[in-house]
């Protein structure tokens, strides 16, 4: 059985991109390793992992961690990066019941390189720990808890056989553990990833205390453009009477702070993501998501279906 899924990810790369395969295949077997090495390249200091790959693969990794970071700097190279999504889009990633198959626009994803959804119906979903959780000393929630997926065939079979610490699940196990994060106040990234033949293939559940993706970007102000925002802003109405419950290590961006003389929270939006934790965590419901064109548009799959079907 094993041998079927390393010949289905061989199979997914065209004859120019083979190259593509051998990096794709240590970093799903060593996943947890892979990040151990982004955190020290970028500056972090992560927990040693009491496992090691063999002296070659650490060496393989941390070249494709090089290779990442190189690449990293511009929206025209970057080989590596996601898509924030609120909590209704991660489910239609992967609850869809049929084929997908879209290259959304640059208004969706403003990056050049890894932009392609290809998605079976009913596709397989692998669910394991947080590689990032696991590497830091005092993880948010335990590393075992499983809240980091991979979405779609051969990547998801593949890491389930492949990685302990990965395991097969069904749609409505997968929506479960998207609904746990969302209600944990954790940032739905859907990334896309040249390895993965330049497409979507993994939902991450993020927070900014454990996070790498989320900490560079508020580290360095977006400087580095791995994520792109979700298409939508937060705004807050009258109903709002300033208690912070939405600002109070819930906006995984800083991005919300309180007027104590107007006693209302106040949203900045050059730091917004809509990523849309704090309008379930506002105990007035006074808070909402809007459509912000600056912030590109969303990763809707049905919106991407249409269009895609009213071009043709």
């Amino acid at each position: 059985m094993h041998e079927d899924s390393i010949k289905a990810l061989w199979e997914i790369y065209p004859p120019e991109d083979k190259n593509d395969f051998f990096p794709v295949y240590h970093y799903l077997k060593h996943i947890q390793r892979l990040m151990y090495h982004a955190m020290l390249q970028s500056g972090q200091a992560p927990t040693e992992p009491k496992e090691k790959p063999h002296e070659d693969v650490d060496q393989m990794l941390k070249h494709h961690v090089l290779r990442i970071a190189e690449t990293s700097t511009s929206l025209d190279t970057s080989i590596y990066h996601a898509k924030v999504v609120n909590f209704k889009d991660a489910v239609k990633l992967v609850a869809h019941k049929e084929d997908v198959h879209i290259s959304p626009p640059e208004t969706v994803m403003p990056f050049k390189v890894a932009r392609d959804i290809i998605l079976k119906a009913n596709d397989t979903v692998a669910v394991g720990s947080c590689p990032c959780r696991e590497n830091v000393e005092k993880p948010c929630i335990p590393p075992t808890q499983q809240v980091c997926m991979f979405v779609g065939d051969p990547f998801a079979s593949f890491i389930a056989e492949q990685n302990p610490k990965y395991r097969k699940v069904s749609v409505d196990e997968a929506v479960n553990v998207l609904d746990f994060s969302h209600k944990k106040g954790f940032v739905h990234s859907a990334f896309f990833k040249k390895e993965t033949a330049n497409r979507f293939g993994m939902i991450c559940n993020c927070c900014s205390c454990c996070c790498l993706g989320i900490k560079m970007w508020n580290m360095l102000g977006g400087a580095v453009p791995i994520l792109a925002p979700s298409g939508y802003v937060a705004e807050v109405n009258d109903d709002c009477n300033g208690c912070g419950a939405c600002a109070d290590k819930t906006c995984n961006f800083f991005a919300i702070s309180i007027d104590e003389n107007k006693q209302k929270a106040v949203i900045d939006l050059a730091k917004c993501m809509g990523c849309g934790v704090c309008v379930d965590m506002c105990p007035r419901k006074a808070i909402h998501l809007r459509r912000e064109p600056s912030k590109g548009e969303p990763l809707d799959l049905d919106e991407l279906k249409n269009r895609s079907m009213a071009a043709h």
